[in-house]
């Protein structure tokens, strides 16, 4: 794994820090688009199942790969900027991914019920495993904080993918001291998660149809608004550099993009169910999706979040 992010993604990080940074981080689409499948990627098991958790590292989009058998066995696999498609982890137990400051791969276990990291000699470390003495029920997506912060969902998708559980579907926040907190019990299937580029949103969507920000004051997550209502079928989701939300739909196969106000700017379409989105390739320009057995480019002119 690489030492530390490309410098596309630091400056995709800052952008919103002055108006000057966001207009020059390249116009976001409008309309109608559609995504192409990635033809190298094809199925690496008999049993059907999802892709998900696309995060963009260095030169390659590493994503999960995870079947409905019993215990939703996964595995990492990756796309090389070459177009080399590989596995880098056998047996991960994976869903959500998100890449740290050092370049490490973060990852929502559901097999391990915990947020874990993964170090570059191949040693994992725990870094939230419970909450009030339990489990977790199957961690999805994450979103980490410049400071380190990690934001993650709880839904109970693959909840049976090993013993135990928490009462609730909660969205939790992992301290960089370690502590996790709960910050909102309420939400049936908390799904898609993401920080807006500066840091002080948090957006969450859920099997309620809702896109809700969660405004953030002195490192913590305050009371969420509704921003967007009536999503079908709510999945993960992406940001680009001017704050604009990617939210994938996954019944409805497609993905919508919403300004940080809530405005539908354009639709991006696909041929299967969609599952989550990122930013990649070399100029950190290209929209990768991922869904049921397959995954999607779209070139744009906006770079974005690379998880």
């Amino acid at each position: 794994m690489p030492t530390q992010l490309p410098n596309v993604w630091l400056a995709g990080l800052l952008c919103l820090s002055t108006n000057a940074l966001a207009a020059n981080c390249g116009a976001p689409p409008s309309g109608e688009r559609k995504a192409e499948r990635v033809a190298a990627v094809t199925a690496s098991r008999l049993d059907a199942g999802l892709y998900e958790g696309p995060v963009w590292i260095e030169d390659a989009l590493h994503f999960s790969d995870f079947s409905f058998a019993q215990g939703f066995p996964s595995r990492v696999r990756t796309l090389a900027a070459s177009g080399k498609v590989g596995t880098s982890i056998e047996d991960s137990g994976s869903n959500g991914l998100a890449v740290d400051a050092a370049g490490r791969l973060v990852i929502a276990s559901h097999k391990d019920k915990a947020i874990l990291r993964q170090e570059r000699d191949g040693k994992r470390v725990v870094l939230a495993a419970s909450f009030k003495g339990q489990v977790f029920n199957s961690p999805n997506d994450i979103a980490i904080a410049r400071d380190g912060t990690i934001y993650f969902t709880d839904p109970d998708w693959q909840k049976a993918a090993a013993p135990g559980g928490q009462p609730v579907t909660g969205i939790y926040r992992v301290g960089v001291d370690g502590v996790v907190t709960l910050v909102d019990g309420a939400r049936p299937n908390p799904n898609g998660i993401a920080l807006s580029p500066g840091g002080e949103v948090l957006y969450v969507n859920a099997s309620d149809g809702l896109l809700v920000a969660y405004p953030i004051a002195g490192g913590v997550p305050q009371a969420g608004r509704t921003l967007v209502r009536g999503l079908d079928g709510p999945d993960g989701m992406t940001v680009d550099c001017h704050g604009n939300l990617y939210v994938t739909e996954h019944g409805a196969k497609r993905l919508r993009v919403f300004s940080p106000q809530g405005r539908e700017l354009a639709t991006i379409r696909v041929d299967a169910n969609v599952t989550n989105a990122a930013f990649g390739g070399k100029d950190g320009k290209t929209l990768y999706i991922t869904g049921a057995g397959a995954l999607w480019q779209l070139p744009l002119d906006v770079s974005g979040m690379p998880f």
